[in-house]
């Protein structure tokens, strides 16, 4: 299954990225620059997504509209992909 969440970049001072998702509570990456902050946000919202589907009580968030987000001058928004592949029995 496929799942699509925007994250929202900055670089900081030191030239490194950090970023997070909004629709995503409490879910961070970061990288030495934003290719790597985008991996590392990648492998955040797999893993983010995981937890909340091995809840039999899941409720995943809805994905906002990158045109709803409030940004800060210099912020990058990107769609974050994350294919989770599921195996049989996994909602059991």
């Amino acid at each position: 299954m496929k799942f699509i969440y925007p994250a929202v970049f900055h670089q900081t001072p030191e030239g490194a990225y950090k970023g997070y998702f909004p629709d995503l509570e409490c879910c961070y990456a970061e990288g030495s620059d934003l290719e790597d902050a985008l991996d590392n946000a990648n492998a955040a919202a797999y893993d983010w997504l995981t937890l909340e589907l091995d809840d039999p009580d899941y409720d995943l968030p809805r994905v906002s509209d990158p045109q709803d987000l409030h940004l800060k001058e210099g912020d990058i928004v990107r769609n974050i992909l994350v294919n989770i592949k599921f195996y049989e029995g996994w909602d059991e």
